[in-house]
């Protein structure tokens, strides 16, 4: 080990390597198990305040139980140590604890490149515009820590400035970055095979219990991108199926999947074509506009008009469709009566007998039962909110009776429940309804908080009926998007000024979707078809990868010396008096000092040994007396060396 490896670490750096530890914990936190986020921020809390304050070293007997700790944490939490999410944990949590024996130069630096690798780990979890910005501005403290450990560094700046130079690294690094981007050829599978051990995003379940859909609906990252060949559907139009939920067992929906029938009949009266850009889901569902007429390539329709991929979405998917937005579905419901009539014994008397009631006055009028249910729930004291009181066993019978609180998913459900008990064939759907057209994009912006729930009724010679149950409680849900649904809540988080910026924020992130995280193997090899090159082969792109980082150093070092330090005005002067000495027969020796050089010709050359000698003085007090030489001084021996005469010597 050198001696500068050896070196005990300065306040200064080791408040660097904790700040580039403490990113790379912040980075990482979204999707680590909150206890272990905060364990791992306490150790190093604890760590940097016994270095700065107590000078001392961690006790050697502690380490190895915390490594056993944080080992058992993680398999008890994850079931293993491979994976995205618990290789990532790991990767934090050994970094955290390197802490404790950071000591030296040498230790640090083993730290900081370990760290710069785990922030690139984050990427894994999150690719867009803001995870990958606020990734590379996560390496300048580590960048920062690695050059304060440099030899022969002065007095530290602030602690702000430590980073500037960071800044400038990246920057540099940025048209390199861009050519391995364009150029570097790219696997067609992930390079990541890991198994993903359970990690899931929020998205759409294929089971629906009431209250379940909080989480979904207080996130308001996008879920997908839906533009139309011409205008867009009015917002009563604007339903995306996902699931049809048939089976209820007394507190969840749930769907089944029907892989091997035939997708029910639909008749479409009027039809849209629309193209979607579906945000990551890990899931297999595919949202369409509803009802979809045919399957995207890689997917299938299923019998009550699912769209369900061949394989989980793990990464932006873009499909067309063409759907019927007037339609008649199922016009014939035969043998399947019974499925949709289905309840599960022994639940929800109250309900039940409701539904009953009402099919005893109405007689065969389904129509008037489905509006005698939206009538209760517009009329009978019912509340929107995203926060509903919890429900017993006999969930529908507390929510209609006795709560009369709650949002889509427990209107859906009561309505659903309740036409079933009349004897009129009802399921749930569950999707999105809604979104944020962008007019500046072109494009419908459906939110993960538009996740909505609604109900489908089966009436003669109308087949599949759409009812939305939450429109009679609170019609702006559907007129005015999921945001204005919550009377009172967060009204300047609705504001024009606010949702026009967050919009216009979204055209960047789809832009940065579309070129760069769909920028794929195939249309890498599409890339040079400006240029004549119908199929850019990987040799193709490496030879251009080649070429390209050449030229690129090239013009590094082209501006390197443009950029150089000037020479000395001082060593161009004494240059130019040496060529007329030289002229007059004395020429400066290998090896030989201006001092000495100066006072032999001043010798040799008797003549003009007074102008030579205050030459020589002039000389060595600008470049030795004064640390910085005023410019009016080196200007006067300029002018001395221009008026020194060349005098042949007489032999």
């Amino acid at each position: 080990m050198t001696k500068s490896a050896a070196t005990p670490l300065d306040p200064r750096s080791f408040d660097l390597v904790a700040f580039g530890l403490a990113a790379v914990l912040a980075l990482h936190a979204p999707h680590l198990p909150w206890w272990l986020g905060v364990t791992l921020a306490s150790i190093l809390g604890l760590r940097w305040w016994q270095r700065r304050r107590q000078r001392a070293r961690t006790p050697a007997w502690l380490k190895l139980p915390l490594l056993a700790a944080l080992l058992l944490s993680i398999v008890s939490w994850y079931g293993n140590l491979f994976g995205q999410a618990p290789g990532a944990a790991l990767a934090v949590g050994l970094l955290v604890l390197k802490l404790l024996e950071t000591e030296t130069a040498r230790d640090a630096r083993v730290g900081m490149s370990f760290a710069c690798f785990t922030l690139m780990a984050a990427l894994l979890f999150d690719q867009s515009l803001t995870a990958t910005t606020t990734v590379a501005l996560g390496l300048l403290p580590p960048l920062a820590a690695l050059r304060s450990l440099e030899p022969g560094r002065r007095a530290p700046p602030a602690l702000w400035r430590e980073l500037l130079p960071g800044l400038g690294l990246l920057a540099a690094a940025l048209p390199l970055a861009l050519l391995a981007f364009l150029l570097l050829p790219r696997l067609n599978s992930p390079l990541w095979g890991a198994p993903n051990t359970g990690e899931q995003r929020t998205g759409l379940s294929d089971r629906m219990t009431p209250a379940g859909f909080t989480q979904l609906l207080v996130d308001d990252s996008p879920a997908l991108r839906v533009s139309f060949d011409g205008p867009p559907p009015p917002p009563d139009l604007r339903y995306f199926r996902a699931y049809v939920m048939g089976h209820y067992d007394g507190s969840s929906w749930t769907y089944r999947d029907a892989a091997n029938q035939p997708p029910v009949p639909v008749e479409a009266a009027q039809t849209i074509r629309y193209h979607v850009s579906l945000e990551p889901t890990r899931q297999r569902v595919l949202p369409t506009l509803d009802v979809p007429l045919a399957a995207p390539p890689g997917a299938s329709l299923r019998r009550d008009r699912e769209v369900i991929a061949d394989k989980p979405v793990d990464s932006l998917r873009d499909y067309t469709l063409e759907s019927a937005t007037r339609y008649r579905l199922e016009p014939q419901l035969g043998r399947h009566r019974a499925r949709w009539l289905q309840l599960p014994a022994g639940f929800d008397p109250r309900t039940l007998a409701l539904g009953r009631s009402w099919r005893a006055r109405y007689g065969s009028d389904d129509a008037a039962i489905v509006q005698a249910a939206l009538a209760l729930f517009r009329d009978g004291g019912f509340r929107y909110t995203l926060a509903p009181a919890p429900l017993g066993r006999d969930a529908m019978d507390d929510f209609l009776f006795d709560t009369r609180e709650g949002f889509c998913e427990h209107y859906s459900s009561a309505f659903t429940v309740l036409m079933r008990a009349a004897g009129i064939p009802a399921r749930v759907v569950t999707g999105y309804q809604g979104g944020y057209w962008n007019a500046l994009g072109g494009y419908l912006l459906v939110r993960n908080s538009d996740a909505h729930a609604w109900s489908e009724v089966w009436l003669a010679g109308r087949g599949w009926v759409r009812v939305d149950p939450t429109a009679a409680v609170r019609p702006q849900r559907i007129s005015q998007g999921a945001a204005a649904a919550v009377p009172g809540q967060l009204p300047w988080y609705q504001s024009g000024w606010l949702q026009s910026m967050r919009n216009r924020w979204d055209i960047v992130n789809r832009w940065w979707n579309l070129g760069v995280n769909g920028f794929d193997a195939l249309r890498q090899r599409g890339l040079l078809k400006p240029f004549g090159i119908r199929d850019a082969d990987p040799s193709t792109l490496a030879l251009l990868l080649a070429v390209a980082c050449v030229l690129a150093m090239a013009a590094g070092l082209a501006w390197v010396w443009r950029r150089r330090e000037p020479e000395d005005p001082a060593r161009i002067a004494l240059r130019q008096l040496e060529r007329k000495l030289a002229r007059q027969g004395v020429a400066r020796q290998a090896g030989e000092g201006p001092r000495d050089y100066l006072q032999r010709a001043a010798r040799m050359l008797p003549a003009q040994h007074d102008r030579l000698t205050e030459l020589m003085h002039r000389y060595l007090e600008l470049r030795y007396a004064h640390p910085e030489p005023t410019s009016e001084s080196l200007r006067a021996l300029q002018r001395a060396v221009r008026d020194f005469p060349v005098v042949r010597m007489v032999k």
